[in-house]
């Protein structure tokens, strides 16, 4: 394994990857995105680490046709570009949490320089002034301090804040109210928390929909006199509705650690005496940067060595219970996919997928591109995984359609696949027996029991006497051992009045599990009979593994 490190990473998490035999870590600088060598060390890489200063850029990742798994030391992933990313099959990962403490120190200093105005106070003293008059202060003590997103860092804000006895507002529609309840906070709308905080500290994600957040409505709901603090993304603010409101004195004063655009040099907000600006540096600790290293590391590290996927941003994170619990699922979807392309070679239309029983929510996106990346890897897309599956499947104009089942004929869980395309429509049902044995279950509304073996011959047939016997004989003759054999006959309940009159013979299917591959000539044989009417060998390898992807 070759991991790439652009940036100054933990020297303990450099270490753990290191340790590995085998592998090789190359170090080298920011400036290295800029002149080639970080292109040309990706060529061959299998992982890379970045902090903030390298940009992850669809030119980057070009001919990074090996690279499996970027990891950025950090909450957020601003500098990865993840639609690129996505399509090449990339995991992109970080470590949330991991500075959530240096964040809320800093928040809270910052909460106190603007109710005390330390940095005035400290450069009027610098100069000769003792301006003690003037810089009256105000305590936080029975302050209501507003979080706007009661996440790790908002959690860990909320905590120091009532050590300040301040009263604890947030509006946060992901977190439950027990959660809420035990940090000392009252969970309220958003209008509610900007009408009443005294303090307003950010603590969200960038989304479209979080982008400016904060915009003149938004101030004009504010409790006149109110603090802004930021230490979030400073994508969240409106920066010119934010002058607005301090040069009208609706804001008092506004602390800002982030800007839309960093840095700020031409901001006018920088001109303003009851703004306080810093350099990006919430999460900036000796602390912070050892422990998102350190964490980066063991996660590539996980994930090369076991498959097992923490921290994802653009697919679904799994612990190791989980994967192991997941893995058959995986395995049976991408063979029930693989089965699909292989017994209906057309270019698909519309695939469908319903599942029986109870399913994690998580699971349901994993097993989906499990299904998509074995049809589409038969299909010639080489490189389709877990990650890019559905962004492939989009490309193709494959429509894509779920639903869940969980009435009482799904008291087991089971996986239905279908899928619509220019040779019509193909139906497979599947499940996992004993806990780790994936199972084909049904064929075109055909029910049956078959293992997914390695070499599969699938039949249709009518049926009739003789025919199980032809397929033995003909098997037999050209040296092909049968290692099981399943046999799904139609219900009368689906039969047509031809059928039911015995004018027209029953339908059935036939999987047949062999030791060798089938050549043409011998599914020629087995046509001969004019009771089989369709006969096709296919090749499954083993599904799709979260591990297939790291190695």
């Amino acid at each position: 394994m070759k991991i790439v490190v652009p940036e100054k990473i933990s020297p303990r998490g450099l270490q753990e990857l290191e340790n590995e035999p085998g592998w090789k870590v190359v170090q080298l600088t920011p400036d290295s995105a800029k002149d080639g060598r970080l292109a040309a060390e990706l060529a061959d890489a299998d992982a890379l680490i970045v902090r903030s200063a390298v940009k992850v850029t669809p030119e980057l990742l070009q001919n990074a046709s090996r690279l499996r798994v970027i990891g950025r030391a950090g909450i957020g992933v601003d500098n990865v570009n993840l639609p690129a990313a996505t399509r090449q099959g990339i995991v992109v990962m970080n470590t949330p949490g991991g500075n959530a403490v240096s964040v809320a120190e800093l928040t809270l200093a910052l909460m106190i320089s603007l109710a005390r105005r330390l940095p005035f106070a400290d450069a009027s003293t610098r100069a000769g002034g003792w301006e003690k008059k003037s810089l009256e202060g105000a305590e936080l003590a029975g302050k209501k301090l507003g979080i706007l997103g009661l996440g790790r860092i908002g959690l860990e804000v909320a905590r120091r804040a009532r050590g300040f006895e301040m009263e604890l507002l947030a509006c946060d529609p992901y977190v439950p109210q027990v959660v809420a309840r035990e940090a000392g906070v009252r969970l309220l709308s958003m209008d509610q928390v900007l009408a009443e905080a005294d303090y307003l500290s950010l603590h969200l994600s960038l989304t479209p929909e979080t982008q400016q957040l904060l915009d003149a409505g938004a101030f004009a709901k504010m409790k006149p006199g109110a603090r802004l603090i930021n230490c979030s993304r400073g994508e969240l603010v409106d920066e010119a509705a934010l002058l607005a409101a301090l040069q009208s004195g609706r804001l008092a004063g506004a602390a800002l650690d982030v800007f839309a655009h960093e840095p700020p040099a031409a901001s006018p907000l920088l001109a303003l005496p009851q703004v306080i600006a810093t350099p990006h540096i919430a999460g900036s600790t000796r602390e912070a940067q050892e422990r998102v290293g350190y964490r980066i590391a063991l996660q590539i590290k996980d994930y090369l060595t076991r498959g097992v996927i923490q921290n994802a941003v653009n697919v679904p994170s799994l612990g190791f219970e989980e994967y192991k619990e997941l893995q058959p699922w995986l395995d049976l979807a991408g063979k029930l996919g693989a089965l699909l392309a292989q017994l209906q070679p057309a270019t698909p239309r519309e695939l469908s997928l319903r599942y029986a029983g109870e399913w994690p929510e998580a699971n349901l996106e994993l097993v989906r591109n499990a299904v998509i990346s074995g049809l589409l890897s038969r299909l010639g897309e080489d490189n389709a995984n877990l990650v890019n599956a559905r962004a492939l499947a989009e490309s193709r104009g494959l429509a894509l359609h779920e639903g869940q089942w969980r009435g009482p004929a799904a008291l087991t869980r089971s996986l239905s696949v279908l899928v619509n395309s220019d040779a019509g429509e193909l139906l497979l049902g599947g499940a996992v027996f004993h806990g780790s044995v994936p199972r084909l279950i049904n064929i075109d509304d055909i029910d049956l029991d078959a293992p997914l073996g390695d070499n599969l011959l699938v039949l249709r047939n009518d049926d009739v006497p003789g025919v199980i016997g032809h397929i033995g004989t003909v098997l037999g003759r050209n040296g092909i051992n049968i290692a099981s054999f399943a046999l799904g006959r139609q219900e009368p309940g689906d039969a047509s009045a031809e059928q039911l009159r015995g004018e027209k013979p029953m339908r059935a299917v036939a999987l047949v599990t062999v030791d060798a591959p089938v050549a043409a000539s011998v599914l020629e044989e087995l046509r001969a009979s004019t009771s089989i009417h369709f006969a096709r060998y296919v090749r499954l390898e083993t599904g799709v593994t979260l591990a297939a992807l790291a190695s």
